[in-house]
């Protein structure tokens, strides 16, 4: 059984009427896209600033509504479920460990309340399970009593983890959850979260905009673009050999060590704009493989080599 599945899940966000005017199309945020996830692997998820993956994740832990779609987790559907149930099954950390945290609360108080609201754990019940998550993160027991501002950024991110696991979910969703630390505390943040992997048979979604850290601890890749799955495959594969020009652009953007540093040449570095989105494939503008056909149909997601897709009219050969 898939630990989650998606199916022709998407966001459109409404703009506001003018008062005499007539009533203007939504910004779709997420295109209809659909995947699977196996129970304990770890999906990365990446594309550049924009391009929709924290939208998409806020629809799948319940912060957002899809405008389609449907969520499935371990086979069961989420799409009128209790925000509890939500809850129970998936967990969200976030990119800035401290802003997180409420200030005003200690952190027994933030492990707490999942306990507390989504479980119904008595005192004593809540206690053990505080003290066994924060022996899993490697924190003392001591620093439950302090406040958010006390911790450094690599601390706040462990009890970020350690509240998402208060509440003993089947998957967490990764929101660049290292890009804020020094590289050192990204080491220890990676080593912790495989542990905690293993520990509590997870399921990881892992978004990120460093494709060294998500190609080092990613299972598959899915990569977005212009709110569109545009490639998905192994991890291993995807950027040694990638099918979609924009997955290559950005294995050619990413920093190498010895390798200087060059702007990839491309038509156009710019996003389309989601107010007026073009006809056929949106990377059109920006791909040195466009013909007519890119700009008049949208092409779709194909497979590409052993499971490995992409939705190019022209994929990379090789």
């Amino acid at each position: 059984m898939h630990a989650l599945r998606v199916e022709n899940l998407s966001k459109t966000f409404p703009r506001a009427r003018t008062l005499f005017g007539p009533e203007r199309p939504g910004v779709r945020a997420v295109r209809p896209m659909s995947f699977d996830v196996a129970t304990g692997e770890t999906l990365g998820v990446v594309g550049e600033s924009g391009c929709g993956k924290s939208t998409f994740a806020r629809m799948l832990v319940g912060l957002l509504a899809p405008t389609t779609g449907h969520i499935q987790i371990e086979g069961r559907a989420l799409d009128n479920a209790d925000p509890a149930q939500f809850g129970r099954m998936i967990q969200y950390v976030f990119q800035d460990p401290i802003s997180s945290l409420n200030p005003r609360k200690t952190i027994r108080q933030v492990l707490e309340a999942p306990l507390k609201r989504l479980h119904g754990m008595d005192r004593p019940a809540r206690d053990a399970r505080i003290r066994e998550i924060f022996d899993a993160v490697n924190l003392r027991e001591e620093f439950l009593d302090r406040y958010p501002h006390e911790f450094s950024g690599g601390q706040a991110q462990r009890i970020g983890i350690a509240r998402a696991l208060a509440a003993n979910p089947r998957i967490i969703i990764l929101d660049e959850p290292v890009s804020a630390l020094d590289v050192s505390v990204q080491a220890q943040v990676l080593n912790l979260l495989a542990d905690l992997k293993t520990q509590f048979n997870l399921t990881y979604l892992f978004i990120s905009h460093d494709l060294a850290v998500v190609e080092a601890v990613s299972d598959r890749v899915v990569v977005l673009y212009f709110g569109s799955v545009v490639e998905i495959g192994r991890a291993e594969n995807i950027f040694k050999s990638p099918k979609h020009p924009y997955t290559k652009l950005l294995a050619d953007s990413a920093p190498v060590v010895g390798r200087p540093l060059t702007a990839p040449e491309q038509k156009d570095s710019e996003l389309p704009d989601p107010l007026n989105p073009p006809p056929g494939c949106a990377f059109a503008g920006r791909c040195p493989r466009v013909t007519d056909r890119c700009r008049t149909i949208e092409p779709r997601l194909e497979q590409m080599g052993e499971d490995q897709f992409a939705a190019c009219h022209h994929p990379i050969e090789g």
